[in-house]
């Protein structure tokens, strides 16, 4: 059976390297899908240089699955006509990618569902299944694959993923419609699991890495691979970014990426230093200090101060800033005014909220 394709033209944007903000959910005040703001939060993103949107992660919050709460396809269907009228406006490619999750009827239904609406390529998450063994793994994503190109997810275990070894990854990155894995474990040492296993597939070349190590965004991007498979050393570039980090100050992101695209070794002292900063940017969105509890409500309430979201409203309520978090994000905001974005937000908000 032959696997749908990624086109030739949005591969080798993904191989080159691109910026991609996991989008987050844009609620009214009687938690119904914000129309007006959702848009506007995608029409930033784009503007401000992202070169795909992915929809329907983590960061969109899961729940939107839920039958009560039904906004996954809603959101898909939103976000896709919205992206393709942008990048035509812009006359660029702009990769629509879906986030996949659930058992395998659930996804591949969404996967289905995904394709059918347009979207280029699934962000496979496995955390749904904790307790699946290496085959029963791999015959899960090859059937989610036999209906959209996959990219893989390593989810870390804090929020919810699994552990995932070399061996995995070997043997995910031979189904031929692998195109990129995200790798979020925040741990260096399953990061280099993937990398040896994608190397070890032998198809390296055509696997593009991406960091969701929102951790660790600056030393992935400048670090090369240089690791032993049959027949000799490989080298290996982590080219862009998947991350919940970069829904708050894109634009930054977006120059932050070019730079490191255009860096040499004299430049590395400088970029790894500001890598430290935006490290205990991430600390404070995402709530380390308490085990990441808070780490879609402080994306939100970044988003919120930039006058793209109303409120932080979101659908579990027991999800909100832990205590002294709002803290932490004004003193990150004090520390770092060098990587925020807030003044093209407000040079540019309210043609997004037209």
């Amino acid at each position: 059976m032959s696997y749908p394709q990624l086109s030739e033209e949005k591969k080798k944007i993904l191989q080159n390297g691109i910026v991609i903000p996991a989008l987050p959910l844009a609620l009214d005040s009687d938690l119904h899908l914000d129309v007006r703001r959702q848009r506007a939060l995608i029409r930033y993103y784009l503007d401000a240089g992202a070169g795909g949107i992915a929809v329907g992660v983590h960061t969109t919050q899961f729940a939107i699955r839920d039958p009560q709460i039904d906004l996954f396809r809603p959101l898909l269907e939103l976000a896709g006509r919205e992206i393709e009228v942008i990048s035509h406006r812009q006359g660029r490619p702009v990769l629509q990618i879906c986030g996949i999750s659930g058992p395998t009827r659930q996804a591949i239904a969404e996967a289905r569902l995904a394709a059918s609406l347009g979207y280029d390529a699934g962000l496979l998450s496995l955390a749904a299944l904790p307790d699946a063994s290496h085959e029963e793994l791999l015959s899960h994503c090859r059937g989610v694959a036999r209906h959209i190109p996959l990219i893989g997810f390593y989810l870390q275990p804090a929020v919810g993923g699994r552990l995932l070894d070399e061996h995995f990854w070997r043997d995910f990155a031979k189904i031929e419609n692998v195109v990129a894995v995200k790798m979020a474990p925040f741990n260096r040492y399953h990061t280099l699991e993937v990398v040896k296993g994608i190397l070890a597939s032998g198809r390296g070349e055509e696997v593009a890495l991406y960091t969701g190590n929102d951790d660790n965004i600056v030393a992935d991007l400048l670090t090369t691979y240089h690791l032993p498979v049959p027949g000799g050393m490989v080298r290996k570039r982590i080219v862009g970014g998947l991350l919940g980090h970069w829904a708050v100050w894109t634009r930054k992101a977006v120059e932050l990426l070019e730079k490191i695209h255009r860096a040499t070794p004299e430049d590395y002292p400088a970029l790894l230093s500001l890598g430290i900063q935006i490290t205990d940017c991430n600390a404070a969105f995402f709530d380390a200090a308490n085990h990441f509890k808070g780490v879609i409500a402080g994306i939100h309430e970044v988003l919120r101060r930039q006058g793209l979201l109303e409120e932080i409203r979101l659908l579990d309520p027991a999800e909100k800033l832990s205590p002294g978090q709002k803290e932490e994000i004004d003193r990150v905001y004090r520390a770092y005014p060098h990587l925020n974005d807030d003044d093209f937000v407000k040079a540019n908000l309210h043609q997004w909220l037209a």
